[in-house]
């Protein structure tokens, strides 16, 4: 920098420096510059476009952010004449023994970012075995630790060139200037999930977790420093598509980002601190279901499935929030016929089966402030859907809609729900029948219940993170109760028949194939 700046450099002084040039810019009177209706026209457009950037990059828009980026940059060279020295200043990489665990994680990121892109986090991981379970006297944990990091940046480190400090400092800059703090680069990974405010006795600032692979991992190196940023992050995040304020009487919102990931942000005093959780979608790929069950015997179960789809029958995908039932629910729809028109409706868009596929007819519904799932689903009706979705069934309303939909609106069903048990499903949305007024009756509501929902797909995962499918259970209606039969179930690691599908079942699937498929799925199972 020049001499008359000198003065030690700190983030703060920094980002105060680019806020003030960056205002400067929005502000500019462009008729009093002076300038040629060529530059001027370039000037308007690059306000336009900052202001747009500005409004945009901490809420899922990489394209916004690396803009923002790149203004810091011109800021950082032109105006500044920023120097290696002066980056010196704040992130030591000239004398390495002085970097805080902070710095050493953003030189691997962004050394692992440069050569793997967005699945850079998970090869480092990997690599270094960070998603191995932690025995502990209670049991296993999953941390990435301050001696993990230090021992990765010690095995990996290389010297970086003027440009690469510079691009460090910069994301430094960024991710406190309008950027989402020390999750900013990892909530761009290609990673299931991140949240923050979930932990910690002495402040909840001291809280970051991750969701990779279906695991729960506690990022104990990283800190929010200080209450105010975990709040500023908070209240920044869910900002995209306006969906009004967070608030002391609006204690939570959930919403989506541009890139489509779920966020929920909460605070006091509906909870007893700020936090955020993301949910990513861009790991949730479009697979066959050989990608997606890997056990022995898996045709069993994949032939179950794909029978289920093919018959059109009424089906819940059952387990724990991250066992797999939106990633399985995507693959089980490759199976519907390419005639029947899909609606789905979901508490926040997830699924964006659209984008998976394209040549489909699918229109896909989410609650609003001003429309709820129930007023959505009716809708439904006056939309030609043949096939009815539901992402998530989780309040009364959308359950006795469900039974109602699954009796007379559509041709079949679809559903998650986070039952732990076939009995227990049919209990929730028994009780929701009554709670909602469909039925005063139990034991008729229950037998409504029973008549409708014909399948349960019940996930799981194990300690490690392995998500299979513990059982595909029929529910046989028989003079006025039931009984559930497990048709296929998991046993040490293989999948097992465990029965055929009841015959009237049978019968009622073969009524929705083509001939040709009810020939061939008679072949296999045979009435």
């Amino acid at each position: 920098m020049e001499n008359k700046s000198k003065e030690k450099l700190t983030i703060g002084k920094l980002i105060e420096t680019v806020n003030e040039e960056i205002n400067g810019i929005l502000r500019a009177n462009l008729y009093e510059i002076g300038l040629n209706d060529e530059e001027l026209k370039r000037l308007r457009v690059r306000k336009r476009e900052l202001r747009s950037a500005l409004k945009n990059c901490g809420v899922g828009d990489i394209y916004s952010k690396e803009y923002t980026k790149s203004a810091i940059k011109n800021i950082l060279m032109d105006k500044l004449h920023i120097s290696e020295d002066d980056i010196s200043d704040i992130i030591c990489f000239n004398r390495i023994s002085k970097l805080s665990v902070k710095d050493k994680f953003d030189i691997i990121l962004f050394q692992y970012k440069k050569k793997y892109k967005y699945d850079g986090f998970i090869k480092m991981a990997d690599e270094f075995g960070l998603l191995e379970p932690i025995h502990t006297d209670n049991g296993l944990k999953y941390d990435i630790s301050k001696e993990d990091i230090e021992d990765i940046f010690n095995s990996v480190y290389i010297h970086k060139t003027y440009e690469e400090k510079l691009d460090i400092l910069i994301q430094r800059i960024y991710e406190r200037y309008r950027g989402l703090g020390v999750i900013d680069e990892l909530r761009d990974m290609k990673i299931d999930g991140i949240s923050g405010g979930v932990s910690g006795r002495d402040g909840d600032y001291h809280s970051v977790w991750a969701f990779i692979r279906g695991k729960t991992v506690h990022l104990s190196f990283l800190d929010f420093e200080s209450e105010d940023e975990l709040e500023r992050i908070c209240m920044n995040i869910y900002r995209y598509n306006h969906p009004g304020q967070l608030s002391m009487t609006r204690g939570y919102i959930v919403n989506e980002m541009k890139d489509h990931s779920r966020v929920v942000v909460v605070r006091p005093p509906f909870a007893e601190s700020f936090a955020f959780f993301v949910r990513k979608f861009d790991t949730i790929e479009h697979k066959d279901l050989r990608e997606l069950i890997t056990d022995d015997n898996n045709e069993i179960v994949i032939s179950t499935l794909k029978w289920i789809v093919k018959g059109c029958q009424v089906c819940g995908i059952t387990g724990a929030q991250g066992s797999g039932k939106t990633t399985l629910l995507m693959a089980l729809i490759a199976y519907i016929p390419q005639t029947y028109t899909l609606r789905i409706q979901e508490l926040a868009f997830e699924l964006h089966l659209r984008e998976v596929y394209t040549d489909r007819n699918i229109l896909t519904f989410q609650e609003t402030d001003f429309i709820s799932g129930q007023e959505g689903l009716d809708l439904q009706k006056k939309t030609d859907g043949v096939v009815n979705i539901l992402g998530e069934v989780a309040s009364a309303p959308v359950a006795s809609w469900l039974v109602q939909m699954a009796m007379v609106a559509s041709l079949f069903t679809m559903f998650t729900h986070h039952a732990k048990t076939t009995k227990s499903l049919i209990k929730y949305l028994r009780n929701c029948l009554l709670t909602d007024g469909s039925f005063r009756n139990e034991k008729i509501a229950e037998e409504q219940v029973v008549d409708v929902i014909r399948f349960d797909i019940h996930m799981e995962k194990d300690i490690n993170g392995h998500r299979y499918i513990e059982r595909i259970s029929e529910i046989v209606s028989e003079n006025g109760s039931y009984k559930i039969v497990d048709i296929v179930t998991y046993d040490n690691g293989r999948y097992v028949k465990k029965a055929c599908f009841s015959k009237k079942v049978m019968e009622n699937m073969v009524s929705r194939m083509t001939k040709e498929e009810g020939k061939e799925f008679i072949e296999e199972y045979s009435l």
